[in-house]
């Protein structure tokens, strides 16, 4: 999945020490003398963003006052257009911090973030209540049937004059008030959620000393967790709240009193009463998040953030959550007996045996095993493969470029050249976990495309951020399928970014609604599945030998295997999200009490005293998708629908992939997402390929062709 920011999701860092060289240069406040002005990295320190931040804001106040008192009559030009090009700087300076703050976050960075939060929010509101800002807004808003305005630039209008009457803008001065104060509150609650899930996963280890622990545990895995070990000093092996080393324990590990433990501590991250507790975050956060939609004229959260989705409403996402829900749990109620009987335990199963198991079932009814597996999905491969597979759907090239600066040294930079060999995005790739970085996998940018002053087009700074195991002495990073299809994922929102061409950075790549902006990213996962790309490049890394097609055709068939469980999971992440934001009252219930009821229709496992999971939920309450997790359901049903052309008329059709290019990709938010995707496929998109694809279309209440918010 990419991990959208906002304008301003806010963080920054305090100096420590202070040499004198940081006190005349700051690297951030200069032009960089870099190959295609990318960030220097090796010359920015934590010392250097307070400063540059304070200097940049004051920059784009003036900017921004400057527009609001013009003396000329509001146009397009010299109030839309100039306002989405102010502050230039501070966006800069931003793209580097709230980056880094994600992926490499040193203590120095976290602490001073601090201080940057309060600093980014006030200057947000001093944007988004400037009366005479808005005064000209409004009237060019008005006067906008009237005006002779490209699409792009209605669009852009739009979308500016919601903003701000979504930001405030209307609001009574006693109000305004209430909201910067909301606001500040907000994003100060937020980013202490988020230090909380990485405190809270960074915090416990399962250090395990007994060789008889690791039974079951292939050997490959074992190797990785001894030199976790040999890493924090210690002998043994290490296993950890990490991605990959959490699943690989919760899959393979015989011994159930640990696959127990680890499940626990990975569950009730945050909720244990300790100092990096977010419970009481958590009902504080939607608390004030009602009270800011009610100050807006809004019934609810959710109402607030619809409006401007695909969606639109909150009874079109209840409906859609519903609907899919009373189709998957019948699904998701047969994979459980499936599994119960295949267990033969004498008691029921618990959520800590259910990857164990499934992993067994698995290998029985489709003799797949993901030992046998991995070494076809050797890192450097699937790279490869993904770069050839975009190669022949868009004409892109990649060349690693020693020259482009990096944040870490396990991060490469590509430059990407289009079938002109022009360079039209530079990439950044970071595979591997570390305790600097947070869980999960995202896009992101520096820099997002957009075309300046002078009409040149200035190239998007793009980054893919994952958590895999690192390579080890004695064998390189070797995916499973999911691993490999997560890449497939975030690579989708990548091409999204690089492939923009747009005129305005406020449209650029993927600033489009939630609900849309995961249909690149998850139509990619489809050649997952698809034995042309794969013949591509699963080889093994040992003796090249390229994957036998026995393994490619179990691939293909395991696919639906517990598609009814994960899709049931999925959905009740949905639910879950849309209670907490469809409140109509203040809650003043345990964040547990709450949680539970949501998810009573959606969970199927017996319950875990002291597991919860909205204390880690950073996507919805850190992360920018709030009301908006049902968003990759809604854009399953899409990539289904829209990948179903692909395989009409060849998956690697250089048509269908330049429409794709054309009418999704490259528009970035310059049109509305309906109308896009019409215009693409030919029709409104139906559930009719999502519900064949997941082994649904036969089951009750499918509701085949069923279009979305309808």
């Amino acid at each position: 999945m990419k991990h959208l920011y906002l304008k301003f999701i806010f963080y920054l860092m305090i100096p420590l020490s202070i040499s004198a060289q940081d006190v005349y240069y700051n690297p951030l406040s200069v032009n960089w003398n870099t190959p295609f002005q990318t960030p220097p990295f090796q010359d920015i320190k934590p010392v250097h963003f307070l400063p540059a931040f304070t200097f940049a804001i004051d920059e784009a106040k003036q900017e921004v006052d400057a527009i609001a008192h013009l003396a000329l009559p509001p146009t397009f030009e010299n109030t839309i257009a100039a306002l989405d090009k102010a502050g230039a700087n501070l966006n800069r300076i931003s793209g580097v911090f709230f980056n880094l703050l994600e992926a490499d976050a040193s203590k120095e960075l976290q602490e001073a973030a601090k201080e940057i939060i309060p600093l980014m929010t006030t200057y947000s509101n001093y944007v988004s209540l400037n009366e005479n800002l808005f005064i000209r807004i409004k009237e060019i808003y008005d006067h906008r049937l009237q005006s002779n305005l490209t699409k792009e630039q209605f669009i852009l209008l739009e979308k500016t004059y919601l903003n701000f009457k979504r930001s405030g803008a209307e609001l009574k001065d006693e109000d305004k008030n209430k909201y910067e104060n909301l606001t500040q509150e907000l994003s100060a609650l937020g980013l202490t959620y988020k230090e909380n899930v990485l405190k809270a996963t960074n915090s416990y280890i399962l250090h395990i000393t007994k060789k008889s622990d690791l039974k079951g545990i292939p050997v490959q895995e074992q190797a990785i967790a001894a030199e976790k070990a040999k890493n924090k000093g210690e002998t043994g092996w290490i296993f950890d709240l990490s991605a990959p080393s959490y699943s690989a324990f919760m899959k393979y590990a015989d011994n159930r009193s640990l696959r127990e433990e680890l499940y626990k501590a990975y569950n009730s991250r945050a909720f244990h009463s300790d100092n990096a507790d977010n419970s009481n975050i958590v009902i504080n956060i939607v608390n004030k998040r009602l009270e800011l939609a009610k100050l807006l004229g809004y019934q609810t959260y959710a109402d607030y953030v619809l409006e401007t989705r695909m969606a639109e409403h909150k009874d079109s996402v209840w409906n859609f959550l519903h609907r899919l829900t009373s189709i998957t749990k019948i699904a998701a109620e047969n994979d459980l007996k499936e599994l119960t009987t295949f267990a033969k335990t004498n008691r029921p199963l618990q959520a800590w045996d259910w990857s164990y198991y499934a992993d067994k079932l698995k290998k029985q009814k489709f003799n797949l095993d993901d030992q046998l597996i991995k070494p076809y999905f050797e890192l450097e491969n699937v790279k490869k493969g993904i770069f050839e597979l975009v190669r022949r759907l868009y004409g892109l090239q990649f060349s690693l470029d020693p020259n482009i600066p990096v944040y870490h040294k396990d991060v490469q930079a590509y430059q990407v050249k289009d079938e002109n060999n022009q360079c039209i995005a530079v990439l950044y790739l970071d595979f591997y976990t570390r305790d600097t970085k947070r869980n999960g996998a995202w896009m992101t940018s520096f820099r997002e495309q957009y075309i300046n002053d002078k009409g040149e087009n200035i190239i998007p700074l793009v980054s893919l951020v994952l958590n895999y195991n690192p390579p080890t002495p004695s064998q390189p990073t070797l995916l499973t399928y999911d691993e490999m299809k997560t890449f497939l994922h975030e690579f989708g929102h990548a091409l999204h970014g690089m492939l923009s061409q747009v005129h305005y950075q406020s449209l650029s790549g993927t600033s489009v609604p939630r609900d849309f902006v995961e249909l690149p990213s998850q139509i990619m996962e489809n050649w997952a599945s698809e034995k042309e790309f794969l013949s591509l490049f699963a080889k093994h890394y040992q003796n090249g030998n390229m994957i036998p097609d026995a393994y490619i055709e179990q691939l293909i068939n395991a696919n639906r295997f517990h598609a009814g469980y994960a899709g049931l999971r999925q959905l009740n992440y949905g639910i879950l999200d849309m209670t907490w934001h469809s409140i109509t009252t203040t809650v003043d219930e345990p964040v547990e009490v709450i949680e539970s009821n949501a998810t009573s229709n959606t969970t199927l496992l017996p319950t875990v005293e002291g597991c919860i999971f909205s204390t880690s939920f950073s996507h919805i309450f850190a992360g920018g998708y709030a009301a908006g997790y049902y968003g990759y359901k809604w854009a399953e049903v899409l990539d289904a629908d829209a990948f179903a052309l692909f395989k009409q008329n060849g998956i690697f059709d250089k048509k269908t992939a330049a429409s794709f290019k054309e009418h999704i990709l490259s528009k970035g938010g310059s049109d509305k997402p309906m109308d896009l995707y019409i215009t693409f496929r030919g029709q409104r998109p139906t559930q009719e390929a999502f519900l064949k694809r997941s082994g649904l279309l036969d089951l009750p209440d499918s509701s085949k062709n069923k279009p979305l918010n309808k």
